[in-house]
């Protein structure tokens, strides 16, 4: 890597911090934004792997922030980019969101989300936090993301 103003704002070793012990998935997750590793971005940007149905299932319950959020799931196929790799029920202020394709969702500020469940899997695939107003794990999880009835 070539030193330059601009290094300091270059994430390339993620810090594992996020999730609950999920089989089938990445537990913790990779963080590859926070305040922690680039000071003053103020935002929150977490990866994980999911490579077999995530057990438990759902392991993300009915949670709220008093931030915005954008939730992608990321479609492993260099063939056919947009098929998820498998089907999931998000659901959002009590409506289920059902998809299977690659997909982003925002989530504004105090909107109820949760639980997500697999419904079906059969191929890897990514999913990612942005949390846009927040700089750490901590900021965007103060009680943990899998616990149940989790609110702000």
């Amino acid at each position: 890597m070539t030193d330059s103003k601009y290094s300091r704002l270059l994430v390339t070793k993620p810090v594992y911090e996020a999730g609950p012990p999920t089989k089938g998935r990445q537990s913790p997750s990779m963080t590859y934004m926070s305040n922690a590793l680039v000071p003053g971005c103020n935002m929150y940007v977490e990866l994980g792997w999911i490579w077999e149905m995530p057990v438990p299932n759902p392991h993300i319950y009915e949670h709220s922030h008093n931030f915005n959020e954008i939730v992608l799931h990321i479609g492993a196929d260099p063939n056919n980019p947009e098929d998820l790799g498998g089907k999931i029920e998000f659901v959002v202020e009590g409506e289920p969101l059902v998809f299977d394709r690659t997909s982003a969702l925002y989530v504004p500020a105090g909107t109820k989300h949760g639980p997500l469940t697999w419904k079906k899997f059969t191929r890897p695939h990514i999913e990612m936090a942005i949390m846009i107003g927040t700089g750490s794990y901590r900021e965007g999880w103060p009680e943990g993301v899998g616990q149940k009835n989790q609110s702000k």
